[in-house]
């Protein structure tokens, strides 16, 4: 099904065809969607289970599947990829698609990676250093570490309900924490703008804060007492290992580190240069997410 013929918003590039949005239900790919569809675009939504998606067509789709690829790139100039969650390789998945998306006809690619991996990094670093080469137009978003963690299904989520407790390895280290809903605002620009960003974007909240400053607002807005709890690198990684593949634990406890290091300690003003508004704070988000718990 696709969205109701509207017309886009002014300045939008003129590619012709269809949004490929990967990850499509997920924290990033779903607002991006949405956003796309609500300014009158076509929107492919794709996921391994080809869930119905608002206003969109659903696919399926799965990185480590190339048999589901062409179904999904027909029609499409342009993507929004997100990369295969818990993968420390990620780019030997996406360069084969990438290339093939480049064959298809796609003239614009965005990239979903983080503010803790810069090119040539880790992880989807490799894939960050190749969009350049592959696509003319295209963008890489480095953001933050994502509001949500602390209000989903994420085990720092859970372990705020559950328990009262966030338990990291960053020590005394900020982070500017940047909400999803501002992510997908800067992704569908960096989409459908008549000029792509042709850079790396970073995105962030409006301030840093540090996990105690965190466990601070969840208690003042929930009413419940949460405290961070500190842990090593070694007991965080042990601890991520019912969650995800030892390697990938031992990963984003590195990042935790890193964190503890001030590598996260910046704020950005790319949400309101990009989308003309200021990125929304953590206690608002923590305030909306209180009200949406007590009026389900």
């Amino acid at each position: 099904m696709t969205p109701a013929a509207t017309a886009p918003i002014p300045g939008t590039a003129s590619i012709p065809g269809t949004t490929l949005v990967v990850g499509a239900t997920g924290t990033t790919g779903s607002r991006t969607a949405a956003g796309l569809t609500a300014a009158g675009h076509r929107v492919r939504a794709a996921g391994r289970r080809a869930k119905p998606v608002a206003g969109a067509e659903p696919v399926a789709f799965d990185w480590y599947e190339p048999a589901t690829h062409g179904a999904a790139l027909d029609g499409v100039g342009r993507v929004y990829l997100v990369p295969p969650v818990g993968d420390t390789d990620p780019a030997a998945v996406m360069l084969p698609f990438l290339r093939r998306a480049r064959a298809a006809g796609v003239r614009r690619a965005v990239l979903l990676s983080s503010s803790a991996v810069p090119a040539g990094g880790p992880a989807v670093g490799a894939v960050h250093e190749a969009l350049p080469g592959l696509f003319d137009e295209w963008a890489v978003l480095r953001p933050s570490w994502f509001m949500q963690n602390f209000t989903g299904t994420h085990a720092h989520a859970r372990g705020i309900r559950d328990e009262g407790v966030i338990r990291t390895a960053a020590e005394d280290g900020r982070v500017a924490f940047v909400d999803a809903e501002d992510i997908a605002a800067v992704a569908v620009r960096a989409l459908t703008d008549a000029r792509a960003p042709g850079t790396d974007l970073v995105l962030t909240g409006p301030e840093a804060l540090s996990h105690d400053d965190v466990a601070a607002i969840a208690t003042e807005v929930t009413g419940r007492p949460v405290v961070h709890r500190r842990l090593s690198r070694e007991q965080l990684a042990d601890h991520l290992t019912s969650e995800v593949p030892a390697r990938f634990a031992a990963l984003l406890a590195g990042l935790d580190r890193a964190i503890a290091a001030g590598a996260e300690d910046r704020v950005t003003d790319t949400v309101l240069r990009v989308t003309g508004r200021p990125p929304r704070g953590l206690r608002a988000h923590f305030e909306d997410a209180q009200r949406s718990r007590q009026g389900s």
